[in-house]
């Protein structure tokens, strides 16, 4: 079955109502899907507290915290047809696809995905690919593994216009998942979505390269946000001023099955970990979709960037030249644990990067953990290479990147 997707229209880089994203602390309540002031999205934070004289009038530290982010969820024909027989005849059910990967992403403090389609009306019909339009029981199973927000920018956003993006987000919704890259209305657009994690308020901002040359719906052009250096700095900057602590990135990008990150992706990166506002970075963590293979990870300007985690969740993969690539069911998770700032002010740090190798069993059907255990069979044992020499292609290893399980 083909991933591919069509050659992307000209980008339309619609404006994003960064004033009303500037203002977004003042105002009355929050739209559906924005976040609610004051409320805890993600788990208590486990990481080591920072030196407690940090503390203004010697208070205790805030506490630090883990963040796991994986790749795209692209739930092709076979994947649909696999829920189905996994629900056993009553709906779908998602979640053993899933299990592999939930010790992982439930034992961090937050956890981001990448729901790369849109959602179908309840009973469907279903499609995967070209024109994605998936089961919404998605939404409860990437609840279940312990996801608390998913970016929702893609090249497949508007695959059902208007009408999909509004199921997606309202399927999220009603699972508790929070989201970030599309909107419903233009104040959800405006809202950064704000994630508490152990003692930081954390900004997940989300954008895509294009949607496939889909216009965007008229007169909502904040429906979905597009990739552009500005908007991201200014976005940032906005997330900043509404409390955020931390801001991470989620942007799908790149070439389809190239391992190395285009020159776009290295010079957008390189532009977004240079902006600095007051002498603090604008962007404190970088995570990449869409190239359906596991591309390196980097640090840059002391921000580490994930150029691509590939694909978390997909069918058997035809490549460009209409061949069964398995790289395409390879991918990789990225862990991050970030500690306080030493001093009022300053930046939570990035104390212990880790990747753990992912590879997708289309044959069961399952995500597959390839970094709990060095050894195993030889064909898992492969993966996990090559996957790891993907990932350290960039010499992230001196910087002290590592794998974990």
């Amino acid at each position: 079955m083909t991933s591919r997707t069509r050659p992307a229209g000209a980008a339309a880089l619609a404006a994003l109502l960064l004033a009303a994203a500037t203002g977004c602390t003042g105002g009355g309540g929050p739209a559906v899907g924005g976040p609610t002031p004051g409320a805890t999205t993600g788990r208590t934070g486990t990481g080591s507290p920072a030196d407690p004289s940090a503390a203004p009038g010697g208070a205790s530290a805030p506490a630090g915290f883990t963040l796991v982010a994986s790749g795209d969820v692209l739930p092709h024909d076979s994947i649909i047809r696999r829920a189905a027989e996994d629900a056993g005849g009553a709906g779908y059910d998602f979640g053993p696809m899933l299990s592999g990967a939930k010790s992982v992403v439930s034992g961090a403090d937050l956890a981001i995905c990448h729901m790369e389609t849109v959602y179908g009306q309840e009973g469907g019909p279903y499609t995967g690919y070209p024109a994605f339009k998936s089961p919404p029981e998605i939404a409860a199973a990437l609840k279940a593994t312990g996801y608390d927000s998913c970016s929702t920018a893609s090249n497949h956003t508007l695959d059902d216009g208007a009408a999909g993006l509004g199921r997606t987000l309202d399927a999220l919704d009603r699972a508790g998942v929070r989201h970030a890259g599309s909107a419903r209305t233009a104040e959800e657009a405006a809202r950064p979505t704000l994630l508490e994690a152990g003692g930081a308020t954390v900004a997940q901002l989300a954008y895509t390269y294009d949607t496939n040359g889909h216009p965007l719906p008229e007169g909502r052009p904040w429906a979905v946000r597009l990739l552009d250096e500005a908007e991201v700095i200014a976005d940032a900057r906005a997330a900043r001023a509404a409390g955020a602590d931390v801001v991470v990135v989620s942007v799908h990008w790149g070439t389809e099955w190239q391992t190395e990150p285009d020159g776009r992706q290295l010079s957008l990166g390189r532009a977004l970990t240079a902006s600095r506002s007051g002498g603090r970075p604008d962007v404190d963590l970088i995570i990449g979709t869409h190239a359906h293979v596991p591309q390196a990870y980097e640090k840059v300007n002391g921000t580490w960037i994930v150029y691509g985690m590939g694909d978390q969740i997909a069918g058997d993969m035809i490549n460009h030249q209409g061949a069964h690539d398995p790289r395409g069911n390879q991918s990789s998770i990225g862990r991050f644990t970030f500690a306080p700032p030493r001093t009022p002010g300053g930046r939570w740090e990035v104390t212990k990067a880790e990747f753990i190798p992912q590879w997708f069993d289309t044959a069961r059907g399952r995500v597959v953990n390839l970094g709990a255990a060095e050894g195993g069979d030889a064909h898992r044992a492969g993966i996990r290479d090559t996957v790891r020499q993907v990932v350290l292609g960039r010499g992230a290893g001196k910087d002290g990147l590592v794998m974990g399980g």
